[in-house]
């Protein structure tokens, strides 16, 4: 490809040098940077890949690509090798990626999936109905890639970044995908990630406080306008009439068409009836122009939520209310309360829930379909957002009958230290807890303590098979430790 196809739908860019040659690839990362390609500098929240270009020259890179307010000067680039300078490097890394890789999105339908919870759940109950309506689908999420029912790989972010997510794509094409679904993470939207991508649907499934932090955002208001941006990307959406700001959501975008789903609140469509057990939920739902009975084997009152916003999916596809119905009854999410058969028959729930309304929202859900004690084990993730650590401690005292409070993927912080901000909050309720800084003990203790009568929830690692430690990746499945502890009990 020329240098000046893979720049088409770039504006207010300076050149210096040829835009007639060839180029075999693109790359941010030096390292990756092969002969004839374009290396793009990024300037990233801990290096800043304008160090990196001439590392990158001497691998073979014929053109690169610098921010505007870089000092050209300084970075002594020899003559022969085209320099592009854009306003911002992230975005045009995402378009010249799609260029590059024959804009793949305008080649399948694309529907993008944002919310602060909820995501991964809906994704695949959304590509669960597609393919029992026997298309081929693509998911791209927070737990792996999937193609035409395979899983590929598994992700280590939500939203990859934009080179893999097209070249991704460009092999879905190839793969004959006619559909992807995929959950669109803020950073992904605030750091330019998914620029580029052509969206049929868009969809929000709700709004609460997360990912506050240096590395992602200051503050409430820049984390919902990253998820907004999603809206401005496509005509067509889909969002939660029961949520504050998804309510708000068709007023903001008055051209769009917007779809509109809850339980509580006026909505296009909506949920009736609703019977909630420790294995199931049941509602009614109007699918197409009829109420029909909707049952899925992923218990709590969000699970009627993400099934509607994936009924509303359906819709727009045409898809019968018998396949809908099929699929949901079917769908199993990993570590999305995920239930774990073991020989005890105790009933242990594995959940994602890693911020402060997510540990509630599973925490109460149990609790008012569980007739013996909820027994939560749960700890914080290090040099992550430290403020909500007393605040999850608290809700765990409030909610759960006991807590066991442990280590939780601690990267580069103290277990202990993190373990001692929890607490702070727990003690200002009457909740009864134990710290266990070991978390197969923290576990082994809660299933002694439990009855089949009781239920466990092991919150915050979910799908994770590992626990991060230093920067260093300990393999750690939920789902063997348990059976492990309860072969040796």
């Amino acid at each position: 490809m020329k240098l000046k196809e893979m720049l088409v739908g770039l504006e207010g860019l300076k050149v210096k040098g040829d835009l007639e040659i060839d180029i075999k690839g693109i790359e941010s990362n030096s390292k990756n940077v092969k002969k004839n390609y374009v290396f793009v500098a990024i300037k990233g929240f801990d290096t800043d890949g304008h160090q990196y270009i001439s590392s990158a020259i001497k691998k073979g890179a014929i053109a690169v690509m610098v921010e505007e307010g870089c000092d050209l000067k300084a970075l002594d680039i020899p003559e022969g090798i085209t320099i592009v300078m854009a306003k911002n490097t992230r975005e045009a890394l995402a378009i010249c990626s799609s260029n590059f890789y024959g804009n793949p999105s305008r080649r399948f339908k694309l529907i993008g999936v944002t919310g602060t919870k909820g995501k991964t759940t809906t994704t695949f109950m959304i590509k669960e109905i597609l393919e029992k309506a026997g298309q081929k689908v693509g998911l791209i999420g927070t737990i792996a890639t999937y193609r035409n029912g395979k899983k590929v790989k598994d992700s280590d972010r939500t939203t990859p970044e934009s080179i893999e997510l097209q070249k991704e794509f460009a092999e879905m094409v190839k793969a004959g995908v006619e559909t992807v679904v995929m959950e669109v993470s803020s950073q992904s939207l605030k750091l330019h990630r998914v620029d580029g991508c052509e969206f049929d649907i868009v969809l929000f499934t709700n709004f609460s406080e997360d990912h506050i932090s240096p590395k992602e955002h200051p503050d409430m208001e820049d984390y919902l306008n990253s998820k907004l941006k999603l809206f401005e990307m496509c005509k067509t959406g889909i969002t939660n009439a029961d949520d504050l700001y998804g309510a708000k959501i068709p007023k903001l975008f008055k051209d769009s068409n917007i779809t509109t789903y809850g339980i509580d609140n006026f909505a296009n469509v909506l949920a009736k009836d609703i019977t909630i057990t420790n294995s199931y939920v049941d509602f009614k739902a109007k699918i197409t122009d009829r109420n029909e009975r909707v049952k899925t084997g992923i218990p709590g009152r969000f699970s009627v939520y993400n099934s509607l916003a994936a009924i509303c999916v359906a819709q727009k596809f045409g898809i019968t209310p018998e396949i809908v119905k099929e699929a949901l009854a079917e769908v199993r999410v990993p570590g999305r309360s995920e239930l774990v058969d073991n020989k005890k028959e105790i009933p242990i729930m594995i959940d994602y829930a890693h911020s402060p309304e997510s540990l509630q929202n599973i925490l109460q859900a149990v609790k008012s379909y569980t007739r013996g004690r909820v027994i939560s084990v749960f700890g914080c993730g290090g040099d992550r957002d430290s403020g909500k650590r007393p605040i999850m401690g608290e809700i765990s005292g409030r909610i759960a009958d006991f807590t066991f409070i442990t280590s939780d993927n601690p990267r580069t912080e103290e277990p202990e230290k993190i373990i001692s901000e929890i607490e702070e909050g727990i003690k200002k309720t009457k909740g009864k807890y134990k710290v266990v800084v070991d978390r197969t003990e923290a576990i082994k203790e809660a299933i002694k303590m439990a009855t089949k009568r009781d239920i466990i929830i092991l919150a915050g690692k979910g799908h994770e098979p590992y626990q991060e430690i230093n920067g260093e990746k300990f393999p750690y499945d939920e789902r063997v430790i348990v059976n492990e502890i309860i072969d040796k009990l």
